[in-house]
């Protein structure tokens, strides 16, 4: 039996009702007050980070033997005066855990979770039409020079996962514009129809690489508007991939219609993603709205060309 410690998002809902279908009923956790989207009827149990010891083991009870972390979760806050008996051997590990980035924080939670007997599943072993194939997904190709910016945010994603600081970037002519923040992909697009300026990468806590000429860029919105070569939109791609050796059982990158919509509504003339490194929620309305807008969608295998 599996249970599904699930957050926001579409994927949650995706997984369960996959599961569902499959004839394998999930248990589905909730974390208290960060309730996920699901549409079908599953066994539900609330939980709060201070008592995980104890629900892990009503899980085992329950028959469940593998466990898939999916959806967003805020981060809670700890409470030591509220913690269980179970897990209280857990505090150190909890604590520690909670004051990494978003990959050393699952790292953490996936150790403490196989070290009670569980197996860990990803997303897109349970779902695996959710990781769609290689190569150009959309009735637009990726005009001359996208290359040369797919591979910009390749080593640019590679940077920030130094960091562990997002998934994401936009480039346009070999310079990145614009960085994913905690706030997440769609509101770095958001932020492209009108922010003054670049945004530029935190405190620099390993030796961070970054490229000068960003600072030259100016505002954002500005040098996006601006077309060449006749192309659609500004050339100007959302680059998007998984972090350099980052634990792919859990926060595999994920795009989909939502992410299109603004890719478009911020003039970028498409989306290049990694090869087996990031999903794609509702492909087929995914496509259809970048299709409408002439827009390309490449799925690029990591370090080249198809």
């Amino acid at each position: 039996m599996i249970g599904l410690f699930a957050g926001r998002g579409a994927l949650p809902d995706i997984v369960a009702r996959h599961l569902r279908q499959d004839g394998r009923v999930p248990v589905v956790c909730e974390l208290e007050g960060q309730t996920p989207a699901i549409s079908v009827a599953v066994p539900r149990l609330g939980y709060r980070l201070e008592t995980l010891g104890s629900t892990l083991e009503t899980l085992r009870l329950m028959g469940v033997t593998d466990l898939c972390l999916v959806g967003a979760l805020d981060r809670p806050a700890l409470d030591p005066a509220r913690l269980d008996a179970e897990t209280r051997p857990l505090m150190s590990r909890l604590s520690a855990a909670l004051a990494r980035g978003d990959d050393g924080t699952l790292r953490a939670l996936i150790s403490i979770l196989e070290d009670r007997g569980f197996a860990i599943r990803a997303v897109q072993d349970l779902v695996p039409d959710l990781l769609p194939p290689s190569g150009v997904l959309t009735a637009a190709a990726p005009p001359p020079g996208t290359e040369v910016d797919a591979a910009a945010g390749e080593a640019e994603v590679a940077r920030m996962g130094l960091a562990d600081a997002g998934q994401a970037c936009v480039v346009r002519e070999g310079q990145v514009i614009a960085r994913e923040g905690p706030e997440g992909t769609d509101a770095m697009l958001d932020g492209l129809k009108g922010a003054p300026r670049p945004s530029r990468p935190p405190a620099d806590p390993v030796s961070w690489l970054f490229d000068t000429a960003t600072d030259l860029v100016g505002d954002a919105a500005d040098w996006l508007s601006n077309t060449s070569e006749g192309r659609k939109g500004s050339g100007a791609i959302l680059f998007k991939a998984p972090k350099p050796g980052q634990d792919r059982r859990a926060d595999l990158p994920v795009i989909g219609p939502e992410t299109a919509r603004r890719a478009v509504e911020a003039g970028l003339s498409g989306i290049v993603i990694e090869e087996g490194g990031v999903m794609i929620v509702d492909r087929t309305r995914t496509i259809a709205t970048l299709d409408a807008a002439g827009a390309h969608l490449w799925v690029r295998p990591h370090g080249g060309a198809a």
